[in-house]
């Protein structure tokens, strides 16, 4: 058999795999093990598959246009609108056009099929459709990483999450909390999973409890009002509370405010996600700012350059975080 006649279909049966777990395994695509796609990829080499780059080319850069597919609930929300504007900035740039995908349309015969590459943020194991998309056969890259199983996608920009919330209990115990608490959502995700895990180890290494409630992914400040009022009611001695999810924070603050407590004196209070929420309420909330613009346009840059051939796959890149320190944790003497 001449390479000018190995095809995909013969590569595929050769391995015993489908035609599109095979495509997927020879592009860096998919939802593929690292075993398969080494055992694919050796017996193309054995057989002399050559791919149809005209082709590959004519599927994958014919529209001009990549996916943004985002959490389910976060259209609603500052810091993913910012992100979703610094992705479209960032795209335009280099010619391509920006398609929000909505749930219906991220499966396998959606608009996700056909677009030249996909940013998927904050993905999530709960999510029914991440598995489609992870598994389209075009570049994905991912604010954050993929939990689930499966192999990874073709890059990710993360954020050390882990380091952020550190920092932010240590400035909370700098100004004298001792009993803080936290509102997180549960572990489904990447950035969630490493509040839970930095919390856990912060309360080991400094001997102090952080008690943590789980609130949802997109908790609305009601949600945030009745876990704080369950925690002033519950946790003697509660100090200082911190919010992750983006929007939630004024909730906590009036909660605070209906148990008597003086925000930034009795109550510390901070966020995870520094946004309109906390930055438009008074006092202002300290935050953690994830810049969520600069990476949006990360993310949009990494899948141009793995579009281009400019980035390897399985590239991954780091996006830096601030802390801004304000009112809300700064009127303790």
């Amino acid at each position: 058999m001449t390479s000018r006649s190995v095809t995909l279909i013969d590569v595929a049966r050769a391995a015993g795999v489908s035609k599109s777990t095979a495509s997927n395994a020879l592009g860096g695509a998919g939802r593929v093990s690292e075993t398969t796609r080494r055992h694919v990829r050796n017996i193309a080499q054995e057989l002399g598959y050559r791919p149809n780059t005209a082709a590959r080319s004519l599927r994958r850069s014919s529209t001009g246009a990549i996916g943004l597919y985002l959490p389910r609930t976060g259209t609603r929300l500052d810091y993913y609108m910012k992100l979703a504007f610094g992705a479209v900035e960032r795209a335009r740039e280099d010619g391509l056009d920006v398609v929000l995908l909505g749930p219906h349309t991220a499966s396998g015969g959606g608009l996700a099929s056909r677009v030249d590459g996909l940013l998927v943020i904050d993905p999530d194991i709960a999510d029914p459709f991440v598995p489609d998309l992870l598994d389209a056969d075009v570049p994905v890259v991912t604010g954050e990483r993929y939990l689930g199983g499966g192999a990874a996608p073709s890059g990710a920009v993360v954020c050390d999450n882990a380091a952020s919330l550190t920092a932010l209990l240590d400035h909370l115990a700098e100004r004298g909390a001792r009993r803080p608490a936290l509102l997180a959502p549960g572990s489904g995700s990447d950035w969630a999973a490493a509040l839970h895990a930095a919390a856990d180890t912060w309360s080991r290494r400094k001997d102090v409890e952080v008690t943590v409630r789980t609130v949802p992914f997109a908790a609305t400040p009601a949600q945030a009002d009745a876990a704080t009022t369950d925690l002033i009611a519950t946790v003697p001695d509660l100090d200082a509370v911190v919010c992750a999810p983006d929007g939630a924070v004024p909730g906590v603050l009036a909660a605070a405010v209906r148990a008597g407590l003086r925000t930034g004196a009795d109550l510390l209070v901070a966020a995870c996600v520094d946004g309109a929420a906390a930055r438009g309420t008074h006092p202002q909330v300290t935050a953690v700012d994830l810049r969520a613009a600069e990476y949006g346009q990360a993310c949009a840059a990494l899948l141009s350059d793995l579009l281009a051939g400019t980035a390897e796959p399985r590239t991954v890149r780091r996006h830096d975080w601030t802390l801004n320190i304000r009112g809300s944790t700064t009127a303790r003497s």
